[in-house]
């Protein structure tokens, strides 16, 4: 069960409008770093979390919740930069193209124009469930494993390039109220990267690696367990912690394997007579 405040998370305000801006923000929205993928991600993990404690679960619908929060703010961003977009062709300036108000015939009219379309047909100008390009959000880059460490780490690289999609919004946004919002976002992405990391270390660390952990280490190839595999033509490889010295979870030594074939050539046979192939293929 889930309730809602008609107040927003954190203030949105948006003194100039700026509906090129209002395109980079629906990235953070739906595209595969936005929002709506942490969301569903944090909700289906822990909607299918199994352990013999509910804490995780429950602190995963704490910040999926929140990430709700954070895309109302953006999807009121998106409208509110939006509010000089022409909602008809006969408006002023927009005889020629329905963005042609917006861009005075400047710089970048072809690169808003598909999202101008989509947000005034299908929107009302107000925010989509897309990514900058319009292409709907579709729950493909939603991980959830039902192994919590195996989440974890994959909570760490969504929130990491969240952030960094972040940083370069900021970067990019002239309007001091999109930059007081998104340092706001920015500063969760931190806490949640080190709230995922603070999950693993309670489960062990790196003493929980490999995962599953519950796989027994004995039953796994133990010749090709812990080697870096070399497979540049001349033989070198990139030096690095992964190459010698005993492996991060403490259960082997790094090796470098200068990678060859382990196998035969795959011969499959002749095709079946019924395959359709040809009958020099049937034999």
């Amino acid at each position: 069960m889930y309730y809602h405040d008609r107040r927003l998370q954190y203030p949105v305000t948006v003194e100039k409008p700026d509906p090129a801006f209002a395109r980079m923000l629906q990235q953070a929205i739906g595209g595969v770093e936005g929002e709506i993928r942490v969301c569903m991600q944090y909700f289906f993990q822990a909607w299918g979390n199994r352990a013999p404690t509910s804490k995780y679960r429950d602190m995963l619908l704490h910040t999926a919740t929140e990430e709700i929060g954070h895309i109302e703010m953006l999807a009121t961003a998106v409208a509110l930069n939006l509010d000089k977009a022409p909602a008809s062709l006969q408006e002023e300036g927009a005889a020629d193209g329905i963005v042609g108000a917006v861009m005075g015939g400047g710089n970048g009219r072809q690169e808003i124009e598909g999202l101008i379309h989509k947000n005034l047909l299908s929107g009302g100008l107000a925010a989509m469930p897309m990514d900058s390009d319009g292409v709907p959000f579709n729950m493909s880059h939603i991980y959830a494993s039902g192994n919590v460490a195996a989440d974890m780490y994959c909570n760490v690289a969504a929130e990491s390039t969240g952030r960094v999609l972040a940083v370069r919004l900021f970067n990019a946004a002239h309007d001091e109220g999109m930059k007081k919002m998104l340092h706001y976002m920015i500063a969760r992405d931190t806490m949640h990267q080190q709230q995922w990391l603070a999950v693993i270390e309670e489960l062990g660390g790196t003493a929980n690696l490999p995962i599953p952990n519950s796989f027994p280490q004995e039953m796994e190839d133990q010749e090709n367990n812990y080697n870096f595999y070399a497979t540049a033509a001349d033989g070198t490889y990139p030096e690095g912690r992964w190459t010698s010295g005993p492996s991060i979870d403490g259960r082997g030594e790094f090796t470098v394997f200068p990678n060859r074939p382990l196998g035969e050539e795959p011969i499959l046979g002749p095709a079946r007579p019924d395959s359709g192939a040809q009958d020099e293929q049937i034999g």
